[in-house]
């Protein structure tokens, strides 16, 4: 499976998980069952409330699910469209992250409770 965490720096799995999906200066790729590490510049970071492209950033990347501390009902709905589920993190680390996530401790993000003016961190 391949996870897609924002992050502050680009660390591999010691970088910190960023508050909102759209404008973290990266994303970091996990795929659980190779035991792999990718990092995207996220080129996007700056955008427009309201124009956040999520699929940009990861095309082609085939991406299961994304974890991330918030994210728009928007861009919820353009990941939950290419069949991406989205999951709200908990304060840590890739690697902290990754473990609550195979531990099934993550809560879903929705489009009902996705962030609401981006004020959810």
């Amino acid at each position: 499976m391949k996870i897609c965490i924002p992050t502050e720096t680009n660390k591999g799995k010691n970088a910190v998980v960023y508050g909102h999906f759209g404008s973290a200066p990266y994303f970091t790729i996990i795929d659980t069952e190779k035991d792999s590490v990718e990092i995207i510049d996220n080129a996007n970071q700056h955008h427009a409330h309201g124009m956040c492209q999520p699929m940009s950033a990861l095309l082609g990347k085939s991406i299961d699910a994304v974890v991330t501390g918030g994210m728009g009902a928007r861009a919820v709905q353009k990941l939950n469209e290419a069949g991406i589920k989205v999951y709200r993190a908990v304060p840590g680390t890739v690697t902290d992250i990754v473990s609550q996530f195979t531990k099934g401790g993550l809560e879903e993000i929705t489009v009902q409770n996705a962030c609401a003016q981006h004020e959810c961190h």
